[in-house]
């Protein structure tokens, strides 16, 4: 089921009385949702995510715009009759129920040509607890199961009507990180098997990353960007989305580029030619001084950083955390944004590491550069 979202917009009455503007928790949000696919809504908390997974389920209706489901409006249609199925956070099962009782719940709701029998409801609560692996746990209580098992069945329950589009509310929030990567490798297989639009709202963006076809990046209410997990990471639009996406998050320092060459404090440490329109000034807020030189920020990704002793970018070593398999190099430099900067080498690059100051050079694909009055991203190559 392909959905469309039209300009649609959410406003909320201010609980502030002296504040006489509404509140806008969604905010002319227009995005077609592919047919078939597992579609990660990501932002920080209060960004508008769990609203538009409301307003598509139809528990709130929208104070502007129009949604689509195909090519049917169902903007004012009851949440009833929209065929979607619904997971939240909490599990929300029926404690006095069986896992049996809990999964068959909706279906013993349909009247009419739709009412089932008791052996045609158990048939189809078999069916998803075989796809969501609970086959054995059909006859305990909810009370009786671990946080996972909880939350299969609550997926079971949403899939047993085979509903046109499934919609996750920070479903993986309360269980615990080994499990967390279990369950989210599961929601990727089940929604591959079923074939079921899906919508996955989370805050955490790994979970994100990891299971969705495309990722829609929100904040206040807007959309920032919309593309695959790893283009936006890549390539984000602006600074927000840059540092929303990534653990441990990208590292930004004070820069500057002037004569071709991109500076972090007095280091020259890459060879950069902006694009036309950004190196002219045409679409960006400020912009050259006199001499050509511009102010920008600098992004630079934790792995896109390699020891080289006579590299052009020098930090002052703090400490060396050995992760395993990558080892984790906490340094400083006075241009740095923030406390500290985190660079992620493989082990076995890390033999020269030592003494007071160490020194990187810099993959190019892994740094961004960025507007310093607008933030949005400044496109270069290297000539």
């Amino acid at each position: 089921m392909k959905i469309t979202l039209d300009h649609v917009t959410k406003r909320f009455p201010n609980r502030n009385k002296k504040i006489h503007e509404d509140v806008i928790a969604v905010n002319d949000f227009t995005f077609e949702i592919p047919d078939g696919k597992l579609i990660g809504l990501l932002g920080p908390s209060g960004c508008g995510k769990s609203t538009t997974l409301n307003l598509i389920s139809g528990l709130e209706m929208p104070s502007a715009g129009r949604i689509y489901f195909g090519d049917t409006d169902v903007t004012d249609l009851p949440a009833e009759n929209r065929g979607v199925g619904l997971v939240f956070q909490n599990y929300a099962l029926y404690p006095h129920l069986t896992v049996l009782d809990n999964i068959t719940f909706p279906l013993g709701n349909l009247r009419g040509a739709e009412k089932l029998t008791k052996e045609q409801m158990r048939a189809k609560a078999t069916e998803v607890a075989k796809l969501v692996q609970i086959s054995e746990l059909m006859e305990r209580r909810p009370s009786e199961l671990s946080g996972g098992q909880q939350q299969r069945v609550a997926i079971a329950r949403a899939l047993v009507k085979m509903p046109s589009v499934l919609l996750l509310d920070e479903p993986l929030s309360n269980l615990d990180a080994r499990l967390r990567l279990q369950t989210r490798e599961e929601l990727a297989r089940i929604q591959k098997e079923t074939g079921i639009t899906t919508i996955f709202v989370t805050h955490d963006q790994e979970e994100a990353m990891s299971i969705s076809d495309l990722i829609v990046v929100m904040k206040d209410g807007v959309i920032h960007q919309i593309g695959k997990p790893q283009e936006v990471y890549d390539k984000p639009c602006n600074l927000f989305v840059a540092k929303f996406l990534g653990t441990p998050p990208i590292n930004v320092f004070e820069g500057r580029v002037k004569g071709g060459k991109l500076y972090i404090g007095d280091d020259a440490v890459l060879d950069v030619k902006l694009a036309e329109n950004e190196a002219d000034g045409k679409d960006a807020s400020d912009k050259k001084s006199k001499d050509g030189e511009r102010e920008v920020w600098v992004g630079i990704r934790p792995e896109g950083f390699i020891p080289d002793e006579n590299g052009p970018l020098s930090c002052s070593l703090q400490k060396i955390e050995v992760m395993g398999r990558d080892t984790s190099v906490v340094s400083t430099h006075p241009a740095f944004a923030g406390t500290t900067i985190r660079s992620i080498i493989p082990s076995e690059d890390t033999a020269g590491i030592g003494g007071e100051t160490v020194r990187f050079r810099l993959k190019p694909a892994k740094v961004c550069i960025f507007d310093r009055e607008t933030e949005k991203t400044i496109e270069f190559t290297q000539p």
